[in-house]
């Protein structure tokens, strides 16, 4: 259970403290970053639950947490919005922020360092491109599904069209979601199985432990994502800091913290496989499963999370995914194509503090 990330759970107490003393500033600071290790623990709970169950149950429990965080705070985000009519604008454009953020962050800032750090210690790594073919037409279709409200949006749809189009769309691609994992977990298994995952681990905790450990740790990320909400308006008000680059950029690096730190580090021991599976199938999941799940959600508390976004996001998204597919298309990475990530990261983060 030891990991380095684990000394930033100190920030949880330090978060207490401002939150008490009213410096909401810094109560949104050090939330973001107490949920880093949070985050990882809740990832490691499920693991520890999964060596205890079936593949295909395992297999569920792992696409569910991957990106509990992400659910969490967008979830606590929107219902703010539908409490409080006042911040109702700067919840769902945060939320939708951090949903592109999140397959931004997996894409190019992930698998960018995974590339690099990998690259730099191995010259050239190479992949079996199977299930990351696989993932990436998933991928192409869902972000595809996701730009399309917007496209009805500028032809000329009504706000009213375009979310009854989100909540079609949305259904559909939880629909896909379910059948991807029937495909993965099920009828096709069998092309999914790797030795590159770490062979047959040994449980390190008793079930009752795993199961109290997810609990605590979900507990404590919806506490510190409730004070990272209830202290955004402040901070985007006093720093003068972009809503989109809060929801893109420092929302989901934290957020994601803990899968960044595990698919950089297995590119460090030669395993890229593991490491594009991670930044790729999270991808997957956050346009598939999570942004479907908040604009329902969104639904079933009044607030209208429309899957239509501006241009910018909705550019950077589809360049993103070009781009990670081109790069990927061979099946070997090295330092520079792990350079080129990052560069078109940091260009898109400047797009978005500037704008």
């Amino acid at each position: 259970m030891k990991n380095k990330l684990n000394w930033l759970l100190l920030a949880v107490p330090i978060t207490l403290f401002y939150e008490l003393s009213h410096s909401l500033e810094m109560a949104f600071v050090f939330s973001m970053i107490a949920i880093a290790p949070l985050a990882f623990l809740m990832g490691k709970a499920t693991e520890e639950i999964a060596l205890r169950t079936g593949e295909a149950v395992g297999g569920l429990l792992n696409a569910t947490f991957g990106n509990a965080v992400e659910m969490i705070i967008a979830g606590m985000a929107l219902y703010a919005a539908s409490k409080n009519p006042d911040v109702l604008e700067t919840m769902v454009t945060v939320t939708q922020a951090s949903l592109i953020g999140s397959i931004l962050g997996n894409l190019l800032l992930v698998l960018g360092i995974a590339m690099l750090y990998g690259g730099l210690k191995h010259r050239e790594q190479s992949f079996a491109s199977q299930s990351g073919q696989m993932n990436g037409a998933l991928l192409v279709m869902a972000v595809v599904a996701l730009i399309v409200p917007s496209a009805f949006h500028l032809s000329g749809g009504s706000e009213s069209d375009v979310l009854r189009l989100s909540y079609a769309t949305a259904i559909i691609l939880l629909a896909i979601y379910a059948c991807s994992l029937l495909f993965q977990l099920k009828t096709h298994s069998e092309e999914f199985e790797s030795g590159g995952h770490g062979g047959h681990e040994d449980p390190q905790l008793s079930i009752k432990d795993a199961w109290t450990l997810l609990l605590l740790a979900t507990l404590f990320v919806g506490w510190m994502a409730h004070i990272l909400v209830h202290s955004l308006e402040v901070t985007v008000e006093k720093w003068h800091m972009p809503e989109l680059f809060i929801g893109v950029i420092l929302v989901p690096f934290f957020g994601n913290a803990a899968e960044h730190f595990t698919a950089v580090l297995v590119a460090g021991k030669d395993k890229m496989d593991l490491s594009i599976a991670i930044a790729i199938g999270s991808s997957v999941q956050i346009a598939l499963f999570v942004a479907p799940v908040m604009v329902l959600l969104g639904w079933a508390l009044g607030v209208g999370l429309p899957l239509q976004f501006g241009l910018l996001e909705t550019a950077a998204t589809f360049v993103s995914v070009f781009i990670a597919i081109a790069i990927l298309a061979d099946g070997k990475t090295n330092w520079l194509e792990g350079v080129m990530l990052l560069a078109c990261y940091a260009i898109l983060a400047l797009a978005f503090f500037f704008l």
